[in-house]
């Protein structure tokens, strides 16, 4: 008997003649489980792949494999590489009520100096002594899970279109799904039952990043091979990526070495700056990724998921706060550096003193510590308990303790160090013969190249992250190619 404990029930109507999903309709279960898509940073996106040489999105995997093969030596800490590999979710605690969870890597550990000071830090691991008050980091805290529900409210119930877009159960609604697959008659469609476990979410998760039909290639057992067609594909800069280079609070410099002939970067030489930048790539959510795509052209329709959640009506939606955390998704703190040029935020972590909570949502701590007091404390006592909660900050696990603080980590590497970076972000150490060695591999020769220095500011930050996702010549596509022509390339294909 197959085990259904960690498995969702669906109801697909399917069309017969071409044997396509022309929707799903489920409750909050299955609609909790795509949303998490977003949430989940892109180190684990790998990592959880089934297939990583088949799955091409974009430039990742280079960037994770060039992480799994780096010398410990190059890296801050220990905890770098664990980070960059396997990389924390804000919403870690959330996920936790999941029906179906694709991740069973084990939860993250928090734990706090004994003394419990205002001024102790949270860390991810057992340190011998605090840094504020010299106590013991020995008290073990977990963050706090809600009752039930996820980012979907309980009663939830809703219909999913093949291509992921995500409706109310309404005629009005349905109608234009049925008329796109021109069957308005009953006769040509079937209403399946389907049991969607690991496996297929797993699937669904992946397919979302590369076909248009993910629900059908997924779910159904007739389902065709999936194919990775991102292989050359261009983008174009969005205004929206543009207007943002005034926040920008530094500038990165770096020497791609271009091909004048075939205007593409053979490859770059770069600082532990720029590889930094590159490696926070793999703690990005998925979310952040979509919601500066703009109207870059995706394979998937992650896109659509996106904007299914934007779209959807409020009262659908657990709270505000869960909205944001899919649609603007933060890092767990800790996992930025300063100057970060791609903007990302760290969440913040809220302790209540009085009760021992932990929590990245503020409201719920404040509700359970409420609940936790109103038995058996006066009305002062509870707000007593209430104002106990504060902010508390985590110890940098990039950082080593043993040092001043004025050497804390500014990234995830030792520098200085300079590295070679190639168009689809493979990282090594710098090197001549490597350089020789790509030209070569390439075919071109040393009297066609052009050594420049190009600035690295928010707004190609933002660029190379959505070109690294999209297509597999990241440096190409944001330093060489400009985006009228890539808007050219794009439409001539």
């Amino acid at each position: 008997m197959a085990d259904t404990s960690n498995s969702i029930s669906l109801k697909a109507m399917v069309d017969k003649a071409s044997n396509q999903i022309i929707f799903v309709e489920s409750d909050s279960d299955f609609i909790d489980v795509i949303f998490s898509f977003l949430t989940i940073p892109m180190g684990n996106l790998i990592r959880l792949a089934p297939n990583q040489s088949i799955l091409g999105i974009g430039c990742m995997n280079k960037l994770y494999s060039s992480v799994k093969n780096m010398d410990v030596k190059h890296l801050q800490t220990e905890a770098c590489k664990d980070m960059l590999l396997s990389p924390r979710s804000v919403a870690e605690s959330q996920c936790k009520n999941l029906k179906v969870k694709i991740d069973k890597d084990e939860a993250t550990q928090f734990f706090m100096c004994s003394h419990n000071r205002v001024d102790c830090k949270l860390s991810y691991c057992k340190f011998d002594s605090c840094a504020s008050c010299g106590g013991s980091i020995n008290k073990e805290k977990n963050l706090l899970v809600t009752d039930g529900g996820v980012f979907v409210k309980g009663l939830s119930r809703l219909i999913i279109s093949d291509d992921l877009k995500v409706i109310p159960p309404l005629t009005a609604a349905g109608l234009p799904l049925c008329a796109k697959f021109g069957v308005m008659d009953g006769n040509a469609t079937e209403e399946v039952t389907i049991n969607v476990g690991v496996d297929e979410v797993l699937n669904l998760l992946m397919r979302s990043i590369a076909s248009k039909t993910p629900l059908t290639e997924s779910l159904l057992k007739s389902k065709p091979r999936l194919k990775f067609c991102n292989k050359n594909q261009r983008i174009h800069t969005e205004p929206q990526m543009a207007k943002d280079n005034t926040l920008s609070e530094g500038t990165i410099s770096i020497r791609p070495i271009v091909s004048k002939s075939k205007k593409m970067v053979c490859y770059a030489e770069a600082g532990e700056g720029f590889v930094n930048l590159l490696l926070s790539f793999l703690n990005i959510p998925l979310g952040f990724i979509v919601k500066h795509m703009g109207n870059c052209s995706s394979q998937g329709c992650i896109d659509q998921l996106y904007k299914s959640v934007q779209d959807l009506d409020d009262q659908y939606i657990l709270s505000s706060y869960h909205k944001e955390m899919l649609l603007t998704p933060k890092l767990v703190p800790g996992f930025c550096y300063e100057n970060h040029l791609l903007g990302t935020e760290e969440a913040t972590y809220y302790y209540a003193g009085s009760t021992g909570f932990l929590s990245t949502d503020k409201a719920l701590l404040a509700t359970r510590t409420a609940q936790a007091t109103k038995s058996i404390r006066s009305y002062c006592s509870q707000e007593s308990a209430l104002t106990s909660i504060r902010p508390i900050a985590v110890r940098d696990p990039k950082a080593n303790h043993h040092e001043h603080k004025s050497a804390q980590a500014q990234g995830y590497l030792k520098g200085p160090a300079m590295f070679t970076v190639t168009d689809d972000l493979d990282i090594r150490p710098v090197s001549l013969i490597l350089g020789l060695s790509l030209l070569n591999k390439l075919e071109v020769p040393l009297t066609d190249i052009e050594v420049q220095t190009v600035q690295v500011h928010k707004e190609e930050a933002l660029h190379l992250l959505v070109a690294s996702f999209l297509g597999d010549s990241a440096l190409t596509d944001t330093f060489v190619r400009k985006p009228e022509q890539n808007k050219r390339i794009k439409q001539e294909q």
